[in-house]
């Protein structure tokens, strides 16, 4: 061993008020709900980026906010209870609730905030595929806090990496120092996944309905595919398959396992997307838009 970086004490509680306490880890989620919601609201007041197809409100997205931290909260917790630790809940179903003590599944998550989706789009009566988009778009500011949030816990930690001049040796990970994976995932899953979907946004904008979804959904399965390379297994998973590791091998992890339909599900969207032509860029050019002016309303004034 070369070198390695103690890791710093940070308590996951930020205060506490008699039995109120805020953690970090919820912190993560408060901070991405709201960071992505925000960006929404700026990015639906650009109609360059739409052409006719129709946005949401305001008050649209103020709504899908509620809907989606439902669906992110509920779906991740259910997703870390079915993928990740069936065998311990099912005897201990109460454990199930206590979230303050961690256990998510981005996966689950990411179901649950489609179902969410998909009931706000009929409620509202509006088109889902858009709404799919601005969600890529803005999921990886809250994948970029989940990971710091990640580190913070000391959690989800890295393989041995003995010889890196990186390598943390984290209180619960024992004595060898480790990757930092939390890091490389909120670099890669967060960072660079979101400036790849920003440039197809300010590419395409939304005139090719589900090609930014597509887009987020095909590079963050590759960003988390890669990143499980360095990552840890679960304990109580371990390696599903093919388990002769070195530092950068082993075998076939859950988190892989669970990326691949995601990835040939964002794959399909992009082919799909592509297949299809854009809207026009200008509203005003529009064949709706261009019908108004041939008719105009007998009650429109002139």
């Amino acid at each position: 061993m070369t070198f390695a970086i103690n890791f710093p004490v940070i308590d996951p509680v930020i205060f506490a008020i008699g039995p109120f306490a805020v953690r970090w880890y919820a912190l993560a989620y408060v901070v991405g709900l709201i960071g992505g919601w925000l960006l929404m609201r700026r990015l639906i007041e650009v109609p360059s980026l739409w052409g006719d197809i129709r946005r949401p409100s305001r008050n649209d997205l103020d709504d899908l906010l509620v809907y989606v931290a439902l669906g992110v909260v509920l779906g991740g917790r259910l997703g870390y209870v079915l993928f990740y630790n069936f065998s311990y809940y099912i005897h201990a179903p109460a454990e199930i609730f206590a979230v303050w003590r961690g256990g998510m599944s981005f996966h689950g998550g990411l179901f649950g905030a489609i179902a969410a989706i998909i009931l706000f789009s009929r409620a509202r009566k509006l088109p889902m595929m858009p709404l799919f988009d601005l969600a890529g778009t803005v999921a990886p500011i809250g994948l970029f806090f989940g990971r710091i949030a990640n580190f913070i816990n000391d959690e989800l930690w890295g393989r041995p990496a003995p010889d890196l001049p990186w390598a943390v040796i984290f209180p619960t990970g024992g004595p060898v120092p480790r990757h930092p994976s939390q890091l490389y995932e909120a670099f890669a899953e967060g960072i660079l996944l979101f400036l790849l979907v920003i440039c197809v946004v300010r590419i395409a904008g939304y005139r090719r309905p589900g090609l930014v979804a597509g887009v987020f959904g095909a590079g963050y399965a590759v960003a988390r595919a890669a990143c499980e390379f360095f990552r840890e297994p679960d304990p109580q998973l371990g390696f599903l398959f093919g388990s002769d590791v070195t530092a950068l091998q082993g075998g076939v992890t859950m988190g892989m396992v669970l990326s691949l339909p995601l990835l040939i599900a964002g794959l399909w969207l992009i082919v799909w997307a592509l297949r299809r032509p854009p809207v026009s860029a200008d509203p005003a050019q529009s064949p709706a838009s261009a019908a108004a002016k041939v008719n105009p309303a007998k009650d429109q004034p002139v």
